[in-house]
């Protein structure tokens, strides 16, 4: 049972208890993500999500890694497009200190103006080493080509120009307008007890912060079907082909999940079958969906060797335009079903997945539906709600990036 409780600042605390393990996890949600950044802020959610880590006055960075290791535990972060997320997983008998420690880097890191220095050349190696991996790289570029005058299109982990003007001030500015007690959500899942629940509202219910020119309400982002291409000495084509996909809050979202497990989802989808395992065209295709609150993305990737690049996407759109005319079969929509409840519902086996499900839960959707309501969701979807939904999708326009030894041939791909 997920329980719900709202401090009196408005920060709100999701906890399930779990008594049959012997971990604790805790994650601390905040909306703020490269979405929301204004001009010149590229790149400032994930730099602060860094700096968290760097220390406070009681506390160096080595001291907070060590406390952690000491209790048997991990801790990491994340910040995405919308959110940025703080987690532990600790033994249970470590909870509170757990989160004390939380607390003490969320509102009191220094912000020290050495460790920033230092933290800017690991995220420039960040950022290089995403463009080391090509399979990451030109997905990352696919952002820029579906949403190139949006900031959601913008890469998470920003530019360096950017990079290289942040300072305390920036920080304290953003933060002000950013990490208020309204977008702040603490999830808690394991074998706690309510002392832990006490020790988060002592931390978290009460701080406040002060008022400041809030931003102005971003216009929605519009999906458009550019073209980027880049050439780099590799010995692989890689390729993403981008279709507007759908919002979190859809409620046709099932239908696009069940279409993705279809199309690329999984080793039994079409184009794994079809491509690698018929053809041997590629070692890696897939598709998968991203959705969040302002706007969602399908996305069909494939790695090969340039000289089978051609063939590959035509494969691709062979596929796509397969399932839009003929449809799907009741066995193809069956097997998604039973794989996708299989996953949803093993991969809530932890006191970690718990966590980050309640927690995301909240603070982007506002509601927490059972996995008995979930998997009553997938079981409604039709065959005739899966076709509608390719139809939709694929008729639409796409996006395309290309990372190859030679790009000529597909810059003009759309």
């Amino acid at each position: 049972m997920i329980n719900k409780h709202i401090c009196e600042n408005g920060a709100r605390i999701v906890h399930e208890k779990m008594p049959y393990v012997r971990s604790v996890a805790i994650g601390i949600w905040v909306k703020a993500g490269s979405a929301y950044e204004k001009e010149g802020e590229w790149g400032l959610s994930h730099f602060i999500e860094h700096m968290l880590f760097k220390g406070t006055p009681t506390r160096s960075a080595k001291m907070i890694a060590e406390q952690f290791d000491r209790m048997g535990g991990d801790i990491n972060a994340y910040t995405s497009k919308e959110l940025t997320c703080y987690t532990t997983t600790v033994l249970d008998n470590h909870a509170n200190e757990a989160i004390d420690i939380l607390a003490d880097m969320f509102f009191n890191s220094l912000f020290d103006e050495n460790e920033m220095k230092k933290e800017k050349t690991v995220i420039l190696d960040e950022i290089a080493s995403v463009e080391d991996t090509p399979d990451d790289d030109v997905d990352e570029r696919l952002w820029a080509a579906m949403y190139p005058d949006h900031p959601i299109g913008r890469s998470i982990g920003g530019i360096k120009e950017t990079i290289e003007t942040f300072d305390k001030k920036m920080i304290n500015d953003y933060m002000k307008e950013h990490y208020r007690p309204e977008n702040i959500v603490i999830s808690v899942a394991g074998n706690y007890n309510e002392t832990l629940i006490d020790c988060v509202i002592k931390h978290f219910g009460t701080f406040t912060v002060l008022e400041s020119e809030r931003a102005q309400e971003q216009s929605p982002p519009i999906f458009q079907g550019k073209s980027i291409s880049k050439m780099k000495d590799i010995e692989q084509a890689h390729i993403c082909l981008a279709y507007p996909g759908l919002k979190l809050k859809d409620h046709r979202l099932h239908d696009l999940i069940l279409l993705d497990s279809i199309i690329g989802g999984t080793m039994s989808s079409r184009l794994f079958q079809e491509i690698r395992e018929e053809r041997g065209l590629a070692y890696s295709v897939y598709s998968y969906y991203s959705s969040y609150l302002s706007t969602g993305s399908f996305v069909i990737y494939g790695g090969t060797s340039p000289e089978h690049l051609d063939e590959m996407v035509s494969m691709m759109d062979a596929i796509i335009n397969n399932v839009v005319m003929n449809g799907i079969s009741a066995r193809e929509l069956s097997n998604a079903k039973e794989q996708l409840k299989g996953s949803f519902l093993l991969g809530l086996e932890s006191s970690e997945s718990r966590m980050h499900r309640n927690g995301n839960n909240e603070l982007i959707l506002q509601e927490h539906k059972t996995m008995d309501e979930v998997v009553a969701l997938i079981d409604n979807v039709k065959i005739e709600d899966v076709i509608v939904m390719a139809r939709e999708i694929f008729n639409s326009e796409r996006a395309v990036s290309v990372i190859a030894p030679q790009v000529e041939e597909c810059e003009s791909r759309n």
